[in-house]
């Protein structure tokens, strides 16, 4: 029997475990494996490793291998693994392979480091990419890297490439791309993602241009909160559409303006709840630093305050 392909498998809540660390910054399997048990358990559609929130930047080669073996071995195929993969070409292919050495689904290509590339360069380093392994590729589009509907088109019926995640926010340029897309290719099955921080503040506006899938970095340290604002997007009606507003208004926009308090907020934050639940997945690597105490303090009463809306 054929295994779906992974467009065909991505729904529900996307899982972007944190990675952890040993209190002397040394990789924590353990607490890892814990910690990607606990999503799944919780009811992830899908297990993003090694990605943004799982500090893809800070982890060696050995250490990102290490940590998606985790994740497919956790998983057991229950729900896709997609492992992050960056840097310029050569590096990200040599990683892409590692993923899949290790087991994975999939991957979300993050921007190439540091480079403002042009439209060509930029659909050859994505190109590059697909061909380097057999497993598909999300693009993930923010930061150096904003694509053109054109090139999204050119995108879309590349072999391998499967999906856009959108972390830039223009829906003006986003509500295009789709248009472009289905109009070149009516009949494709390219899927797209809202990849904001803390997506659940921008996805209403998202489900309106037909964008289902966002990552949840809340799902992490509250996936009651998550799971419960999923459900209430998907049941809508008067009931539904009242929790969004109630957990928009009570819990994701306090929660945004306090990531936007610091810089690397929407990593270290993440950490920083995950340990607030009782598991300890140790610090943020340099050059991300820890919430201040205060900061630390103001999660802790928002994430009582979240949960006691979700019991309502």
């Amino acid at each position: 029997m054929t295994q779906a392909s992974l467009a065909e498998r991505l729904n529900g809540l996307l899982f972007f475990p944190v990675t952890a660390y040993h209190a002397d910054g040394s990789l924590n399997l353990d607490a890892y494996r814990a910690h990607l048990r606990a999503g799944v358990d919780a009811g992830a559609g899908a297990v993003f490793a090694a990605c943004g929130t799982g500090e893809f930047h800070a982890l060696t080669l050995t250490e990102y291998r290490a940590c998606v073996a985790a994740a497919v071995e956790v998983t057991g195929g229950a729900v896709p693994v997609v492992a992050g993969t960056g840097y310029g070409t050569a590096m990200a292919t040599e990683f892409a392979r590692e993923a899949e050495a290790a087991g994975a689904d999939g991957l979300l290509a993050l921007p190439p480091y540091l480079v403002q590339a042009g439209q060509a360069g930029l659909l050859r380093h994505y190109r590059a990419l697909a061909e380097a392994t057999r497993l598909d590729v999300i693009v993930y589009q923010r930061d150096n890297v904003l694509l053109t509907p054109a090139t999204v088109t050119e995108l879309a019926q590349t072999p391998g490439i499967v999906g856009l995640k959108d972390g830039l926010g223009d829906l003006d340029l986003f509500q295009r791309i789709v248009s472009t897309v289905r109009d070149h290719h009516p009949d494709s099955d390219f899927r797209y993602f809202n990849g904001l921080p803390t997506a659940e503040l921008t996805q209403p506006a998202y489900r309106a241009l037909g964008v289902h899938l966002y990552s949840s970095a809340v799902f992490c340290f509250a996936p009651e909160i998550a799971l419960a604002f999923h459900a209430a997007l998907d049941r809508g009606g008067p009931d539904g559409e009242a929790t969004v507003r109630r957990l928009l208004d009570g819990f994701y926009r306090p929660l945004v303006e306090l990531r936007n308090r610091g810089r690397g907020y929407a990593v270290s934050l993440v950490k920083a709840g995950v340990r607030l639940r009782g598991l300890d997945v140790g610090e943020v690597r340099t050059p991300l630093t820890e919430p201040a105490p205060d900061h630390l303090a103001e999660l802790a009463t928002l994430l009582k305050h979240g949960l006691a809306l979700v019991g309502e």
